[in-house]
């Protein structure tokens, strides 16, 4: 798994989230980093990336391409350890789909709460737009409708814009899910 964390995003998702945070400034928090390639990747903006993930081993591998130890953490993204407002951004690619639909909730509330301004989500939408519901393959993943997880999404933002990704397979097909905090949703 480690090593097709390494290539899959790289003709779709790791072009847009750069073009997503080319004007932004500030702290910006990867959810569910993984290696680290995304945060290596936007580290060329005047951002200073931090990044977590449950894995101990995917962190490891982030140390290992040079991810500054200080900037990532091991942790469960439903109770992260960080601040209120401790960033200014964070973005999370192909990861909450595999929450379970509490743990989305506690995901969303959780990122609501450490992210000041925006925060940036690329899941996968059932290609059918259908709600497909937990899908048992060789990843358990929710593959649902975009009126589905805008319920998720607008559980803790009042405003939450659908752009199209270019990621696609046989059964979904990509979208961001951009979310500007404001007052209470």
């Amino acid at each position: 798994m480690a090593q097709l964390l390494e290539t899959w995003g790289e003709n779709n998702v790791w072009k847009e989230i750069q073009l997503l945070m080319v004007n932004c400034q500030g702290k910006v928090l990867d959810i569910a980093c993984g290696t680290g390639k995304t945060m290596e990747m936007i580290s060329r903006f005047p951002l200073d990336v931090y990044g977590c993930d449950i894995s101990d081993l995917l962190i490891e591998k982030a140390i290992g391409r040079g991810i500054r130890q200080d900037h990532l953490t091991v942790c469960d993204a439903t109770k992260m350890p960080y601040g209120n407002d401790s960033f200014e951004y964070a973005y999370s690619i192909g990861s909450l789909e595999h929450f379970t639909e509490e743990g989305i909730a506690l995901f969303l509330d959780e990122c609501r709460r450490t992210v000041r301004k925006v925060s940036f989500h690329m899941i996968p939408i059932s290609r059918s737009g259908k709600d497909e519901g937990w899908l048992k393959t060789y990843q358990s993943f929710h593959n649902n409708s975009i009126a589905w997880w805008l319920r998720r999404f607008q559980s803790a933002y009042k405003t939450v814009y659908v752009l199209d990704s270019t990621w696609n397979d046989q059964i979904s097909v990509g979208k961001w899910f951009v979310c500007i905090k404001n007052e209470a949703a």
